[in-house]
């Protein structure tokens, strides 16, 4: 038995966008950069708990929509002055499909 469930596709979600995954452990973001690369995090930024899939997505980082914090996607570290981290979670695309660890 694998830990692996399926999300989705990759195309599911936009370029420099982002899709939730609610589960039993909480929701966790997936974000999609401009390149196509895919980051899964906890929805929910350490600073005050803002949903983090409805920031902006630059380059490999995320901008929380209520304060501005922003966070890197491959670390979940928030970027200095601001210290804090959200959880990541793992991910891998096999033939276009989305596949995540939610621990």
């Amino acid at each position: 038995m694998t830990d692996w469930i399926e999300i989705g596709r990759l195309d599911d979600i936009p370029q420099q966008g982002s899709r939730v995954v609610a589960n039993a452990f909480g929701n966790i973001a997936v974000f999609r950069t401009g390149d196509d690369r895919v980051f899964a995090l906890r929805d929910r930024c350490p600073h005050k708990g803002g949903p983090l899939s409805q920031g902006i997505v630059h380059g490999s980082r995320i901008t929380c929509p209520l304060h501005n914090w922003v966070i890197d996607l491959e670390s979940g570290s928030a970027q200095a002055p601001d210290e804090g981290h959200a959880a990541c979670f793992p991910l891998k695309i096999e033939d276009g499909v989305l596949w995540l660890k939610p621990r």
